[in-house]
C-alpha cells in the first residue's frame, strides 16, 4: 500500500513537471522581464542593487521560503546533535583539541568586533551594495567561530540565540503581513513605506528592514550550528 501511495505521488508530480516544461518556450527572448527589473528597481523602488530588489521585493516570497528551509535545516541538525553535546557549559573536557596560541587568541579578540561591524554593514547596506542578509549573517557567524576555536572556555548561550532567531523571523513575517494591510496592492511583503532617494541608506522602503531581519536570523542560526558542532562529544559516547 505504501509503495502504491508513493508511486501515485510521483506520477502526479511527474505529470505537473512535464506539463510545466511542455508549456515553457525555450529559446525565446527573456529580456522583457530582465529589462523590467532593471528599469523598475531604481525608478520605483529607489534601490541601487537590482539583485536585492528582485530577491526581497519582486520575489520576496521565495526569500521567505529560503529562510524557512535554513531554519528547518538548523533545527534538524540541532536535534540530531543535541544528545552528543557536552554537559559542561564552560570548559569542555571532551574536546581534545588544544588551546589556541596566545597570538591567535589575541587576534581573535581584536578581529571579533571588526567582523561584527563588517557583517552588520553588509546586511544593512544590502540594498545599496553587493551583499545582504545571508552574506552579513554568515560573516557574523564566522566571528563567533573564531572565538570558539580560539578559546575552549568560550560558549554561546543558546537561549539568547533562540530568542534572536525567533524575533528576527517574526519581524520578517510581520513586515510581510503589513504589506497585505498597508500596501497599495495588498500583497504579502509589498512595500508600504516611503522609498526615499536612490543611493541613500533610507531608500528602498521595507527592503532594508527585511535584510536586517534576515541578517540577524541567519547569524543566529549559523552560530548555533557552529557551537553545537564544536561542542559535541568527540568520543562518540552518549550518556
Amino acid at each position: 500500500m505504501r509503495k502504491l501511495v508513493i508511486l501515485s505521488l510521483l506520477l502526479v508530480l511527474g505529470y505537473f513537471l512535464l506539463n510545466t516544461f511542455a508549456g515553457a518556450e525555450f529559446g525565446k527572448d527573456r529580456k522583457v522581464l530582465a529589462n523590467y527589473y532593471l528599469e523598475k528597481s531604481p525608478s520605483e523602488l529607489q534601490v541601487a542593487n537590482t539583485v536585492t530588489a528582485i530577491v526581497v521585493n519582486f520575489r520576496g516570497f521565495d526569500t521567505l521560503g529560503e529562510v524557512t528551509v535554513l531554519f528547518l535545516a538548523a533545527t534538524g541538525m540541532g536535534t540530531i546533535l543535541l544528545r552528543r553535546r557536552s554537559k559542561h557549559t564552560g570548559l569542555n573536557p571532551m574536546r581534545t583539541s588544544p588551546e589556541a596560541s596566545k597570538i591567535v587568541q589575541a587576534a581573535g579578540k581584536l578581529l571579533f568586533p571588526a567582523i561584527m561591524i563588517l557583517g552588520a554593514y553588509v546586511f544593512i547596506h544590502g540594498h545599496l551594495t553587493p551583499g545582504g542578509g545571508f552574506q552579513g549573517g554568515a560573516i557574523i557567524a564566522t566571528g563567533f567561530l573564531l572565538l570558539l576555536i580560539s578559546y575552549r572556555q568560550f560558549k554561546v548561550e543558546h537561549k539568547y540565540v533562540t530568542w534572536i532567531e525567533s524575533l528576527a523571523g517574526l519581524t520578517f513575517v510581520s513586515i510581510g503581513l503589513l504589506g497585505i494591510v498597508l500596501g497599495p496592492h495588498n500583497s504579502f511583503l509589498e512595500n508600504f513605506l516611503n522609498v526615499g532617494t536612490l543611493n541613500e541608506l533610507t531608500s528602498g522602503g521595507v527592503i532594508a528592514l527585511v535584510y536586517i531581519a534576515v541578517g540577524f536570523k541567519v547569524a543566529a542560526e549559523l552560530t548555533g550550528i557552529l557551537d553545537t558542532l564544536v561542542n559535541i562529544r568527540e568520543t562518540g559516547d552518549i550518556d
